[in-house]
């Protein structure tokens, strides 16, 4: 697959890790009624960060300004089949992740979903 580089795992798992670069980059964690949204362009300076409803409509409006080379990850959870095929639907890059390897940043041990969609590479 292009965009994806292979390494292998401590336990020897293959693991594919995203490598494509883009102009922005939106992170987001996906609840049932609420998601945090994190918009950062490719220097790493952050455009967006708020929760907003989990509907089409709200997620569209937040991103519209930055959908020019917009790539949106989710960790793989329950909920995020919806925003995958809106992602596809509306030609916007969408790539998601598996929880245990996604780094947060936050590494206190209170739970803080705002902090949690930060990564780092």
């Amino acid at each position: 697959m292009l965009g994806f580089a292979r390494t292998i795992t401590p336990k020897g798992a293959f693991m594919r890790f995203y490598t494509k670069t883009h102009k922005h980059y939106c992170g987001i964690d996906l609840h049932a009624r609420k998601k945090y949204v994190c918009i950062l362009d490719s220097e790493g300076t952050v455009l967006v960060h708020r929760e907003i409803n989990c509907n089409p409509e709200s997620f569209l409006r937040i991103v519209a300004p930055y959908r020019e080379g917009l790539v949106v990850g989710v960790e793989c959870m329950f909920a995020w089949y919806w925003l995958a095929d809106l992602c596809r639907n509306e030609k916007i890059e969408f790539v998601l992740g598996h929880a245990l390897y996604m780094k947060a940043v936050h590494g206190g041990k209170a739970k803080n979903n705002a902090g949690q969609i930060y990564f780092k590479e």
